[in-house]
């Protein structure tokens, strides 16, 4: 017994162990699909063509008057004199800060305007979306039509040749636009909330100030925005009713390059980048406001 059992356990030891179990077959990985390239490529291409009419002012500011109308893209020579002539031809700053003045101005009264108006327009059924259209064509008139009313309205309240009654009468222009703007997102604003604020005893402007302005932020930004850009680059107001350099505007700067006899396009061509630049940084900083508001909406 003592010597059988040493080489059984012998045995036990040398026994091939039983075979793993196989793997059971588990759910196949799911592989993710390769997003397309041509989009980014599509995008990447729209982009270099956006940007070719800036990089051609560019060019134009680094390049002498000659050179200019001997044609081409590109400068045969960088020409930098251009940059410190305009700096000491006229007062950039100045003109700068009024088209400022005058478009932050005229955004604020479009606003103060446009928002109860588009209140009214969305609330006021079928007698609100008549006098939306009402108020929308006027845009079907062009604006050359008012400037001579305009004009003697400015004059009749001594306003004229100021950056005070640029903002006006380009605030008051906006307005349309504004409501247009605005009606959609007061229409998506659920008439409950308001019943509920009545039913603690707010009256209509109490409602539309604490409950409904907060529920339309993004559309209110969106507006102040184009209205902000379209005052801003506003030019046919701006010469009819800024006659003394005091309250002109970049627009009507630039217009004052074009001489009888010789045009200084390398100069204006600065003028042009020292206007364009802060305005293209506002839109990038703001740009997912902008489209958040314009396409998402207040609510949600």
């Amino acid at each position: 017994m003592s010597a059988t059992a040493p080489l059984a356990h012998q045995e036990r030891q040398i026994a091939p162990q039983a075979a793993p179990a196989p793997p059971r077959p588990g759910k196949p990985r799911r592989r993710r699909p390769r997003r397309p390239r041509w989009p980014g490529v599509v995008l990447v291409l729209v982009a270099l063509v956006m940007a070719v009419p800036i990089l051609y002012v560019v060019s134009l500011s680094l390049r002498s008057r000659d050179d200019v109308l001997n044609g081409g893209l590109l400068p045969s020579a960088l020409f930098w004199r251009n940059w410190p002539d305009a700096f000491r031809a006229v007062d950039l700053a100045h003109y700068a800060l009024n088209s400022w003045a005058v478009a932050a101005g005229s955004v604020v009264l479009t606003l103060v305007i446009a928002v109860p108006g588009a209140y009214c327009t969305a609330r006021a059924g079928r007698g609100g979306a008549r006098l939306a259209s009402l108020v929308l064509s006027s845009y079907c008139a062009p604006p050359v039509v008012a400037v001579l009313p305009l004009f003697f309205l400015l004059r009749t309240l001594d306003l004229d040749n100021t950056v005070t009654g640029l903002a006006l009468v380009d605030g008051l222009a906006n307005v349309p636009v504004a409501i247009w703007l605005l009606d959609g997102f007061v229409r998506r604003v659920p008439r409950e909330v308001e019943e509920a604020a009545w039913l603690d005893g707010l009256g209509s402007a109490a409602t539309l100030r604490r409950i409904v302005l907060p529920l339309i932020g993004p559309g209110v930004a969106a507006a102040a925005l184009i209205c902000f850009f379209l005052s801003y680059n506003e030019f046919l107001f701006a010469l009819s009713f800024a006659q003394d350099s005091g309250s002109q505007t970049l627009p009507v700067l630039l217009s004052l390059f074009q001489g009888d006899k010789n045009v200084e396009f390398g100069q204006q061509a600065v003028v042009s980048l020292v206007g364009i630049a802060p305005v293209y940084l506002l839109a990038v900083a703001a740009q997912r406001r902008l489209v958040a508001g314009l396409t998402t909406g207040a609510v949600k």
